[in-house]
């Protein structure tokens, strides 16, 4: 078989993924086994963002379509990922600084709101009880960088998958063959099936 998907927000030491393919048979009552696996692809980008293209080919080893004995038993493909790294919740070079904020489009103090730093109350606070808190604000840098923004990779689903015959896909092996473009990429662990469910 051969799937092709896409990846972006994949950062060095930061976001880094680890994908496979795996076959699973189904008979029909929502339970299912996994039958087999290819091996561990690491995807971990590139210094700067890049969508990923990735091509992956893959000897599954199973029957073609369904077992025709029954009307019961079918088997499925899937695209498995999780994080081999990340993501990362903070970065240590961002600075902060410990004082009152507000949001920009509340009351300030010539607009009827102010500070009460009497009676050894120290609160910043628009109107009435629209109080805001005091703690520890991030400064926010003028143009972030690509490493800079937070949050997910994101990797889409299988945008193609098809069966075709091994003369069609000669690299495809037992372990997977891949073909990446925007990222680096290393195989990782070998095929693993008592590892049905690929969590992090």
């Amino acid at each position: 078989m051969e799937c092709k998907f896409i990846t972006d927000f994949l950062a060095p030491g930061k976001r880094e993924a680890e994908v496979r393919l795996a076959a699973f048979r189904h008979d029909g009552n929502a339970n299912r086994t996994i039958v087999s696996a290819s091996s561990v692809l690491n995807l971990t980008g590139l210094a700067a963002r890049t969508i990923g293209v990735v091509v992956l080919r893959w000897i599954h080893g199973i029957p073609f379509g369904w077992d025709y004995a029954d009307d019961t038993t079918i088997y499925t493909i899937e695209l498995q990922h999780r994080y081999k790294t990340g993501p990362e919740k903070y970065d240590p070079n961002r600075l902060q600084v410990f004082g009152m904020y507000k949001r920009e489009n509340d009351r300030g103090a010539d607009e009827g709101g102010g500070i009460d730093v009497g009676s050894g109350r120290w609160v910043a606070y628009q109107s009435g009880n629209n109080r805001s808190p005091i703690g520890y604000v991030t400064i926010p840098v003028d143009r972030p960088s690509d490493n800079d923004i937070y949050g997910s990779y994101s990797l889409s689903a299988m945008q193609y998958c098809v069966g075709l015959p091994q003369s069609r896909v000669p690299e495809a092996t037992e372990k997977g063959w891949a073909w990446i473009r925007g990222s680096n990429a290393t195989w990782g662990r070998d095929p693993d099936i008592t590892e049905p469910y690929f969590g992090v």
